[in-house]
């Protein structure tokens, strides 16, 4: 079990750091351990609080993106997720490439908010389901396509059905229950078809399976 999660807020707008703030107490198992406004306050926060994860909103002076990078580089274990009204491709690829281990979309309720940040502070990703099936749309040319299963053909049979479970949305511990797994065995596997597939997170690697075996179907 996980216990109290110790998240970090930076976003400029001080009603919706209140609003985010007072939800999770409400809801439960989270503790506030820092509010920032500026990319500056998120490195300092970083730094001195390590909190188990950083909310970061895109647009705050000296911007959301440039924080992860610098970042991370100090602190490579430190947990982020961008809670923005972006919905742009080049923000969500450039903030999955920086390391983020979520993308999640304002308009989300308190109540799933809470249950991606569990997830997330569990070692899970996650992408907003719309902006997915966006990434996916762009991602099909045959030239991608062909490369990516070139990569999905390296992968071992128990990578192929585990990373398959993950596409259909499946967390590793529930990946582990289905094929009766240890999750840190799961984990291990995960670890694997990363490094084959040359993806930085589980996200982009279910996205390839599924644009791959959809531009199969249909030809």
């Amino acid at each position: 079990m996980i216990g109290t999660i110790r998240i970090a807020i930076v976003d400029d707008h001080p009603l919706f750091r209140e609003g985010v703030t007072r939800s999770l107490s409400e809801i439960g198992g989270f503790e506030i351990v820092g509010e920032g406004a500026t990319a500056q306050d998120a490195e300092r926060i970083a730094s001195t609080m390590q909190p188990d994860i950083l909310l970061l909103d895109i647009s705050m002076p000296g911007g959301g993106l440039s924080a992860v990078a610098s970042i991370l580089a100090a602190h490579p274990a430190q947990r982020i997720v961008m809670l923005t009204v972006s919905e742009a491709n080049a923000d969500v690829t450039t903030a999955l490439n920086a390391g983020v281990q979520g993308y999640i979309l304002k308009g989300v309720g308190s109540r799933a908010l809470a249950d991606i940040l569990r997830n997330v502070a569990g070692g899970e990703s996650y992408l907003s389901p719309m902006l997915s099936a966006r990434l996916l749309s762009d991602l099909q040319s045959p030239q991608s396509t062909n490369g990516a299963a070139d990569r999905l053909r390296q992968l071992t049979e128990r990578q192929t059905e585990i990373l398959r479970l993950v596409a259909e949305g499946l967390s590793n511990k529930e990946v582990a229950l289905r094929l009766e797994l240890q999750e840190k065995t799961v984990k291990h596997h995960m670890t694997g078809v990363l490094s084959k597939l040359n993806v930085r997170n589980r996200t982009e690697a279910a996205l390839m399976m599924r644009e791959t075996r959809d531009h199969q179907r249909s030809h």
